[in-house]
């Protein structure tokens, strides 16, 4: 079966390399020249997937990596998994766009076209099948088949990988859906199949959105927690003990990565579109997620003002740049905004974060290969606010430095807790 992936991410790479373990041909497309480059040499950039799979799959001829739609031609089965931004406040489906508008030509009987992409309820049917139908000059459903597969990847988890996530899986129609289940039964242990491909789009939709209002709800508390005077973290550990009817969610210093920031807007926008109403807990939980970095700042001056120290001129030392532990996604990270705020103060800011690939490492961020004692005993202050499984404690526990730690992973004197 020749399998063929549009985007090569962190949702699309772990696609095309499941597949060529249970055998497929696989063709991996992307525009961006750079990971081409780096696909077609053996080297990974998504932590998922290592190097050494890659290189195996390169060498056993049942992967390429290309640009060329021209490599395209004779597939099986095309699965879509390109970036689907907020723009302006707007969802931006330009790349599904273009990736279906050069899929439609090489589209032929039999074939099948799975969307991935997150996304409002309604783009399968009423933006991607229409280009797919004109651009083939087929019927979809009849001639082609056609679904909707949220993707559940979930970047650093050992535990729910890609293969043991139960799948949800749906069709424009019956037959689309027999298809697209077949195919992700090969790729996983458990598919999940719904009645059309809004429900599947929706389910998506919901999960982010679930989690989103969650931890804004958690963040808040945390704010306040802090101002009445009450360990907020010991209160949440108290409250996870009950066994039913109460689910753990933890305080951070905002929200990152392409789901959380970004999907429950499309509902959000949606809704406002189609019902011309709000979404009242989605645009709260983004008023109140989105300021994080926001009191996270107001913390460290606050810091540092105990110190008889100015931001300007200080030299601060984030730990973490990542928007979670274990990968180097820096995609709309929380870290981000509190630079760009730190910055515009005066602070001299440096960063400690090996997961995180030189070409997507702040430009105006002093890169720290090692979180010695030296460097943390020499900063003025020390954020924590991505802790990644290798790191050692020992240092950020014996500094004398003020630590401020936003993900509650320290706790002894000098450490200020968010």
């Amino acid at each position: 079966m020749k399998t063929v992936v549009v985007g090569q991410g962190y949702v699309g790479l772990p696609v095309a390399m499941r597949a060529v373990e249970v055998g497929h041909d696989v063709v991996g497309v992307d525009l961006d020249v750079a990971r081409v480059e780096l696909l077609q040499s053996g080297t990974s950039y998504v932590d998922d997937i290592s190097s050494e799979t890659l290189t195996a799959a390169l060498a056993g001829g049942s992967y390429v990596a290309t640009m060329d739609y021209a490599d395209v031609a004779g597939f099986d089965v095309a699965v879509i998994t390109v970036p689907t931004p907020l723009r302006d406040s707007l969802p931006d489906l330009s790349f599904i766009e273009m990736s279906a508008a050069s899929l439609a030509p090489l589209v032929r009987a039999g074939s099948t076209v799975v969307l991935e992409s997150t996304t409002y309820p309604g783009t399968t049917e009423e933006l991607l099948v229409p280009i797919l139908e004109q651009g083939s000059g087929l019927e979809a459903g009849t001639d082609f088949f056609v679904g909707y597969s949220p993707e559940r990847i979930d970047p650093g988890n050992k535990t729910w990988g890609f293969v043991e996530t139960p799948k949800v899986v749906s069709g424009i129609n019956d037959d689309s859906l027999v298809a697209v289940q077949g195919f992700y039964d090969q790729l996983v242990e458990t598919t999940v199949p719904v009645s059309g491909t809004k429900e599947a789009e929706l389910t998506k939709l919901l999960e982010n959105t679930f989690r989103h209002v969650n931890i804004a709800l958690v963040n808040e508390l945390a704010i306040f927690a802090h101002q009445l005077g009450v360990d907020v973290w010991e209160s949440i550990e108290a409250a996870s003990s009950k066994p039913f009817g109460f689910m753990k969610f933890t305080p951070g210093p905002g929200v990152g990565g392409h789901c959380l920031p970004v999907d429950p807007s499309y509902l959000s926008w949606q809704v406002r579109q189609k019902l011309g109403q709000s979404f009242r807990f989605v645009e709260l939980a983004n008023d109140v997620n989105d300021h994080m970095p926001d009191h996270v700042v107001q913390r460290v001056v606050a810091m540092l003002n105990d110190e008889s120290k100015a931001v300007r001129g200080s030299k601060l030392l984030l730990v973490g740049l990542a928007y979670k532990p274990g990968t180097g996604d820096v995609r709309e990270a929380p870290s981000k905004r509190i630079i760009e705020l730190l910055q515009s103060m005066g602070a001299e800011v440096s960063a400690v974060d090996g997961h995180v690939e030189d070409h997507r490492w702040p430009a105006t961020v002093g890169k720290i290969e090692d979180l010695t004692p030296v460097v943390a005993d020499t900063s003025d202050l020390i954020v924590v606010l991505t802790h990644h499984p290798e790191l050692s404690l020992r240092v950020l526990e014996e500094t004398p430095t003020p630590v401020f730690d936003s993900r509650n992973i320290l706790r002894r004197p000098g450490v200020v807790q968010l």
